[in-house]
Order: structure tokens, then C-alpha cells, then sequence
């Protein structure tokens, strides 16, 4: 077999190794000629996306580079004259798209020279490093607010210190405002701050010529609400805003909206001043011009010079004991963080601060459920607060018999009424004995299998459901009595099929409810309901709730539903017979394998199954079911129609049985009992 002649191979190699360079490196690649036009370019960089190749060739550096700050040209003339190269020179371009942004490009330019000694051209590459850049100048701007702020314990000076430190290198315009009480040396409210807390503008730095500032340094005002500042304040959180004309929030506030527009800022950065859960103030950052939006990396950043600030204005505070108490019982009390299945997103939102008595709730459940509450306890203050903690608490642990919800505030409605009780004992001189206790209670139960949540209410309180086509209905559940009343009538619950991407609103205050529920109302009109993140979803709430509404402090939580995977659950049919135990052990095999389970759950789950299986066929009554459910755990579960509870007992050394039920509490992460019309469900949980 004859051979090619083996240096034109190589020379072949090489022109389409060149080629696959050209056309493949993350590195931008220019070739220019001794004119300085360019001769090849490759297009793989984001800043030649979308540029026809074919018309730069032959074009002058100048034409080709004009998006590049300096002279291009003359830097590249003079590595072509004198051949010394330019080595990873940062310089700065403006990249054209759907908003022209800066980048910087780390750039290297060598002379080109043949073998011969003559000159070819110039090569060029190019590096996007806009990123690291950002990343350098952020911790320089870290430096500096960490080596200038705080230098003399004044808070109005803190504040001159914080925005000299970060205008310009890290925002255009800052604006500093610290909750009065604190520049008066009084006590700072704990988060979330009241509607109408008075606020000082401390500081104003800006990089226009002439500003406009929407409020003088030195004034003492109450914040307009809703805004992202006073969100801010109430619920601790930073968040970036981008800003434009049609911003509903924009309207509470006619002078910040004005100063917003006169400066042509395009992005806003909130970030509360805040430390152990109380608010000092409020930090704001713009961007104006062609700077870029601030960025999660920027959010980040201005959270560690917000807290820095916040050590620096914390000088000796004191809180009022009464307020500070009941406030800090509360935080401590709720959940910090809502419990969210895959096929369930949930938020934790409060409207002009929640009350001490007014609390939330969210519970993962077997079989992938999660069970959603809201209440309000009567009174104020640190009773309430303590009343609020016992409830929760009696309910989280009436989750743990997987009670079906209108059962659940039966007996929640009995340990409201011995707490009442327990107050007629209480000395004569006792303010407390004197405060009748009741509560209102929602719970609520989603199913992400059978795409329905099954919900009962004591009280006036009801949930809204929103549907995809963003109808809202109010379900028509039979309300029970208040918790804690003489009043005995039966809890009822409903069931309510809430398809994918519905959303779910429950509040702590029936006027609240009531308004929502109204058409028009805010409801129908947000977008978005199923793509917007969910955080953003509240805030346009609050947003769109008029002055005066007359609500109360209420407590929301906000869920939406998601359809689950249907490839992410099974059920099976079981026969009564011994031999249906060996099949469920190879359905689950298959199954197991399928959803790539390690080896060793799926060991632990055969023998589940198997155990459970054999209880089923040897005590339960047809019709039997096997489940499997993939999802934040593996769940397993067993139905019958029977209503015998299994009793987990030690087998004596001798017995040849008994000890199927024990076996599986050991190897399952947590396993229980729920019963249903009919029968029961047997499950258990293993960790992924």
C-alpha cells in the first residue's frame, strides 16, 4: 500500500490545525498585516458575536478596534516598529448589544517574523476579563470601607465615610439613611421595622456634576410604603431593583422618582444596615449611564460593606424590654427559611411588620406533601408571642401523626381551650387573666400527586388560590370556630385541585384576604406567575396594596405549585397472594435502577419493600397498593383498606417472627401511619 509523501501531511496538519484554532479558541485571535489591516480574526469571542468576518478583513485596526478606549492603532505601530511586544495590557471597550456595556480585555500584541528576517504582521489576542476585574475591584472597594469607616463613632459621619468609599469605584450615586432613634442614641427597631419609622438622610455622594437629591442631608422623614426600601427594612434582605418609567413602586414616592429620572440611573442595590435582627438604617446604591447593573457578585459585596457599616453604627444601643422581648420570641419562634418540595415553592412575607401572635408555618410530609399554615393569636406583645410559640409548636407536632387538617385543628382547638382555661387561674391583679385567648387558624395540605390541597380554617381566615389563567377563588370552606372558644362545632375540610403553576396565598388578617380576593385586584393583574421567582412575586404584593387598606400586621405565605415529574413516582397493584413479595422486589429493583438510586438504598429499600409487602398480605385487606416516590427523599409506602394499626414490637431471640416492623424503622430515616377514607397508608422516608 503506497504512502503520501509525509511532509505534505504534516504541512496539511498544520493549515487545519490553524483553522480549528481559528474557529474553536475561547480566545479572541487577531492577525494584522505590516498596514495594520487585519487578515484573519477568529469569531468565537462574545465581543465578534454576530460580526461577519468577511467584512472586517482587510479594514484598518482603527475601523476594526474603534470600540476599544486609546489609540489602538499607534500601540500596535509601535510593536510593529520596534518588536517589542505588549504583554497583558488591560484596556477597556465598549461591547455593543441589547444594552452597550463595558468590558475590559486583557491584551497581548507581538511582532510576527518569517524565517527570513522579515516582517509579517502583528498578532493579537484577547482575553475577556471583565469578571476578574469586577472581582479586584471589589475587594479594593472592601479595603477601603473596612481601612475608612468607622474611624470616629458618629453615625452621620459613618455614613460620609461609607459613600466617599464607594462613589465612584463601586456605585454612582449612595445614599445613607439611619432610623433616627439611632442618630438620637434611642433604640432601633427590630426587623421588620413599622410603617413610618423615622429615618435621617446621613449622607449623599454622587458623580453627576450638579445632583438632584431627592431629600437634603440632615432631614428626618417617614419613608413612603411599599418601596424596596422600606421591603428592605422589613424583612432584612438586599435586593436589586432594576429601575424603569412603569415601576409601581415609583409612585409612593414622587421626589425619589424624579431625582431617579434626573440622574438617568438605570440600576438600584438596597441593602439594609442591620445587626442581630435589628434596623439601622438603609444603604442605596445607583447606577447611572453606561455602567453596568449590579450583578448577584455586586449583591454580595454590598452585603459584607452594609454589615461592616452596621457594626460601626451599633454604639451601645438599648432596646425598650417589653418590645425587643415579644420581637426577638418571635423570630426565634418562626421558621427562618420555608420548607419547599420540587413541585412546591414557597415564600414567607410580612405586611407592616407582622404582629408577635401572627405566625406561619410550612412542614414537609410524607409522600412528597407539605403542609402550609397561617394563624393569628389574640392580644399584643410578649403574651401573644408566647401563645404564638405553644400553638406552632402543638401543630408541628400534630404533623408527626399525619392528621388529615380538619381533625388537626379539632384537637388544636382543645389545646387552645386549656390554655384559655389556664388564664382563669392566674392572680386577680393579673393583666392576663383579663385578655380572652382565641386564634385563627388555617391549615392546609398539598399533594403534588394528585395535583389537589385539601385545607380546613378555624377562625375567618381562608386561602386565595390563583390559577394559571390568573382567576382568584376564595374556596368555599365551612369556617370552624375560633381556636380557643366555648364553641364546639366540627371542622369541615375541602378539597381544591390546584393544577401547575397556581399559586396559593394565605394571610394572618381577613382584610388583607378580602382585598386580594376582590377583581380588579393585584392578583389578576401580576404577571409572570409562572417563571417570576417567587420573592419577586411578593414584593409586587406589597406593592400593589393601596394606602389605607386597613389591614392589620398580617403574616403571607406565598406558594406555587409545580406538576411532578410523572416519571419521578410509581404505584403498583399487589395481589394477596405470598409471591406478590418477589415481584415488588424486582419492580422496585427496576425501578431503583431506573432513577440511578446507590447500591446501598436500593438494598435498604428491597428489604422495605419486601417487609412492608409481607405485613400488607398477611394482615391488611385487598385492595393493596405499592408506591415509590422520588423526590427530596425516597419515600416508600404500602396502602390497604384496613384500619388496624401495626404496632412495632422486639421479637424475643427465639421467635422465627416479629421483627419486620423493627427492621424497617431501623433502616428508614423516618417511617409512620396515615390513615384515609378508606384504610391506611404505611410509609417510609430514606435520605438521597
Amino acid at each position: 500500500m503506497a504512502h503520501g509523501d509525509p511532509g505534505r501531511h504534516v504541512a496539511e496538519t498544520a493549515v487545519s490545525m490553524l483553522e480549528a484554532l481559528f474557529t474553536q479558541s475561547p480566545i479572541g485571535l487577531h492577525l494584522l498585516d505590516t498596514d495594520l489591516r487585519v487578515v484573519r480574526i477568529n469569531a468565537t469571542t462574545p465581543a465578534m458575536r454576530g460580526v461577519v468576518l468577511e467584512d472586517l478583513v482587510g479594514r484598518p485596526a482603527r475601523d476594526v478596534y474603534a470600540m476599544v478606549e486609546g489609540d489602538v492603532e499607534a500601540l500596535l505601530r509601535e510593536v510593529l516598529d520596534t518588536g517589542v511586544p505588549v504583554q497583558q495590557r488591560i484596556m477597556r471597550a465598549r461591547v455593543d448589544g441589547i444594552r452597550p456595556q463595558e468590558r475590559r480585555f486583557e491584551v497581548t500584541a507581538l511582532r510576527l517574523v518569517d524565517p527570513d528576517g522579515w516582517v509579517l504582521g502583528v498578532a493579537v489576542t484577547s482575553v475577556d476579563v471583565t469578571e476578574r476585574e469586577r472581582a479586584r475591584a471589589r475587594t479594593v472597594v472592601l479595603d477601603a470601607v473596612r481601612g475608612k469607616v468607622g474611624r470616629i463613632l458618629d453615625p452621620a459621619v459613618t455614613g460620609e465615610e461609607l459613600v466617599e468609599a464607594v462613589v465612584p469605584a463601586f456605585a454612582d450615586i449612595a445614599v445613607v439613611e439611619v432610623v433616627d432613634a439611632v442618630i438620637r442614641g434611642g433604640d432601633p427597631p427590630v426587623a421588620p421595622a413599622p410603617t413610618g419609622t423615622p429615618v435621617m438622610r446621613t449622607a449623599f455622594r454622587s458623580t453627576h456634576a450638579r445632583p438632584q437629591q431627592a431629600h437634603p442631608v440632615g432631614e428626618v422623614r417617614r419613608l413612603p410604603a411599599p418601596t424596596p426600601f422600606t421591603q428592605a427594612l422589613a424583612d432584612l434582605r438586599p435586593r436589586v431593583v432594576p429601575l424603569h418609567a412603569a415601576a409601581p413602586w415609583l409612585s409612593a414616592d414622587p421626589p425619589v422618582a424624579e431625582a431617579i429620572r434626573s440622574a438617568g440611573a438605570h440600576s438600584l442595590l438596597v441593602v439594609p444596615l442591620a445587626l442581630r435582627d435589628a434596623a439601622l438604617g438603609i444603604v442605596s446604591l445607583y447606577r447611572t449611564g453606561d455602567s453596568a447593573p449590579f450583578d448577584e457578585a455586586d449583591r454580595e459585596l454590598a452585603v459584607e460593606l452594609a454589615s461592616h457599616t452596621a457594626l460601626c453604627l451599633d454604639n451601645a444601643r438599648r432596646y425598650a424590654r417589653e418590645h425587643t422581648v415579644a420581637a426577638t420570641v418571635q423570630r426565634q419562634l418562626l421558621p427562618r427559611r420555608p420548607v419547599s418540595h420540587a413541585s412546591l415553592e414557597t415564600a414567607y412575607l410580612s405586611v407592616t411588620g407582622a404582629d408577635p401572635g401572627s405566625w406561619y408555618d410550612t412542614i414537609a410530609l410524607s409522600g412528597a406533601r407539605t403542609a402550609l399554615v397561617v394563624g393569628k393569636v389574640s392580644g399584643h406583645g410578649l403574651n401573644a408571642a408566647a401563645t404564638m410559640g405553644q400553638l406552632r409548636t402543638v401543630v408541628r407536632s400534630l404533623t408527626a401523626f399525619d392528621l388529615p387538617p380538619d381533625e388537626l385543628l379539632a384537637r388544636l382547638h382543645g389545646t387552645a381551650g386549656h390554655l384559655a382555661a389556664e388564664r382563669g387561674h392566674l392572680p386577680l391583679g393579673d393583666a392576663l387573666r383579663r385578655d380572652v385567648l382565641t386564634a385563627d387558624c388555617v391549615y392546609a395540605v398539598h399533594d403534588p400527586v394528585t395535583g389537589r390541597c385539601t385545607m380546613a380554617t378555624a377562625g375567618r381566615l381562608g386561602p386565595l388560590v390563583v390559577r394559571p389563567d390568573h382567576t382568584v377563588s376564595l374556596p368555599a370552606s365551612p369556617g370552624g370556630p375560633r381556636l380557643g372558644t366555648a364553641e364546639g362545632a366540627p371542622f369541615a375540610a375541602v378539597d381544591v385541585e390546584v393544577p401547575d403553576g397556581s399559586v396559593l396565598v394565605f394571610t394572618s388578617d381577613p382584610v388583607l384576604t378580602a382585598y386580594l380576593a376582590e377583581a380588579p385586584g393585584p392578583l389578576p393583574s401580576a404577571p409572570d406567575y409562572r417563571d417570576r421567582p417567587i420573592q419577586e412575586l411578593c414584593d409586587a404584593l406589597v406593592y400593589a396594596l393601596p394606602a389605607g387598606l386597613g389591614a392589620g400586621d398580617a403574616a403571607v405565605i406565598v406558594a406555587r405549585t409545580r406538576a411532578f415529574s410523572p416519571d419521578r413516582f410509581v404505584a403498583w397493584p399487589i395481589d394477596p397472594d405470598p409471591a406478590a413479595v418477589a415481584l415488588a422486589r424486582r419492580r422496585t429493583a427496576r425501578q431503583l435502577a431506573a432513577w440511578d438510586v446507590d447500591d446501598e438504598t436500593a438494598f435498604n429499600t428491597r428489604l422495605i419493600v419486601s417487609e412492608l409487602v409481607t405485613n400488607a398480605v398477611r394482615y391488611g385487606s385487598p385492595p393493596l397498593e405499592l408506591r415509590l416516590i422520588h423526590d427530596l427523599t425516597l419515600t416508600c409506602e404500602v396502602r390497604d383498606t384496613g384500619s388496624d394499626a401495626p404496632l412495632l414490637r422486639h421479637a424475643a431471640g427465639v421467635d422465627e417472627g416479629g421483627r419486620g416492623l423493627f427492621i424497617t424503622a431501623q433502616l428508614a430515616q423516618a417511617w409512620g401511619v396515615r390513615y384515609t377514607a378508606p384504610g391506611k397508608t404505611i410509609w417510609t422516608e430514606q435520605s438521597l
